[in-house]
């Protein structure tokens, strides 16, 4: 996420790559699981999981939610092309980061006490569907020039900064371009990655993509997560180092080897989300059946 307030504009307009891993895991989860969030979440549309998706992005910005700011990203203090990697103990701050974030509001959600109210369960429900996303987008793990925020650059002659370009340039470009609503561009294209999952190019693989999930340890699946998601930092968004992009044109070439990364991270990110969704509704099912 951008760490300044420009992108509260771009969050509110167009949805980034959160909004469209949030389509496609509204078609993985179980029916229970559509009913428990479709009811806490206040929604009983198919878009219930997208029309929230960038809502931690909006309040951030807020004298109320101002505290999340760290909450979106884990800034790993590697070295880039050289070395990536990902430690908690090294790069989680102090006021918290993305993991640590998805684990606290994951146990709040799963409180069987009366100990928190009930929109405080909403609001665990709308920063998981954001953080899982978050953790899938490589500049959201990576310390360099504040998450690519401060490296400037171009794309098909626009002038962005490189973590917008990870954000939002790279998958409206595969969409075809966002013409129109962005949120039925972000519904089509989720569409076409639901069927790959199923059916097409990522049918075999996505099973592996659960490896390792687990709410009794959320840390570690955060983790495995990110540092997936870090590893395209050394490859593909800075394969030459920070000051070899500065300035570049990023809409051809490079385009064309980041645009694969995207489109499978969004495509892990949502089905991710709808397992841990599925998780979640099943234990606070579990627990709420052995308050009876």
């Amino acid at each position: 996420m951008k760490r300044t307030a420009a992108l509260l504009v771009g969050a509110t307009v167009v949805p980034n790559v959160v909004a469209w891993g949030a389509y496609v895991a509204s078609n993985f989860v179980s029916d229970q699981t559509a009913t428990h969030f479709q009811t806490l979440l206040h929604n009983q549309s198919s878009d219930y999981l997208a029309n929230v998706a960038t809502w931690a992005d909006n309040i951030r910005y807020t004298k109320w939610g101002h505290f999340t700011g760290p909450f979106h990203y884990i800034d790993a203090k590697d070295n880039p092309p050289s070395s990536c990697d990902v430690f908690m103990e090294r790069d989680c701050k102090s006021d918290g980061c993305v993991i640590s974030a998805l684990q606290n509001y994951t146990s709040r959600l799963i409180d069987a006490t009366d100990s928190l109210p009930v929109e405080e369960h909403e609001q665990a429900a709308k920063f998981i569907i954001h953080f899982v996303s978050d953790l899938h987008q490589p500049l959201h793990t990576e310390d360099v020039a504040k998450g690519g925020n401060g490296i400037h650059v171009k794309f098909d002659n626009r002038h962005f900064n490189l973590h917008h370009v990870w954000d939002t340039s790279i998958v409206e470009k595969m969409a075809g371009g966002v013409r129109g609503s962005p949120y039925a561009a972000a519904q089509r294209y989720a569409d076409k990655l639901v069927g790959d999952i199923r059916t097409g190019k990522f049918q075999a693989e996505s099973t592996s993509w659960l490896d390792g999930i687990s709410l009794d340890d959320v840390e570690g699946t955060a983790l495995i997560w990110a540092r997936e998601s870090n590893a395209y930092v050394c490859t593909h968004v800075l394969p030459h180092g920070p000051g070899a992009i500065v300035g570049q044109e990023l809409g051809s070439s490079y385009y064309d080897d980041a645009a694969p990364v995207v489109e499978i991270q969004i495509a892990r990110a949502g089905f991710r989300l709808a397992a841990w969704l599925d998780l979640l509704s099943a234990k606070i099912a579990s627990n709420e059946a052995g308050e009876l």
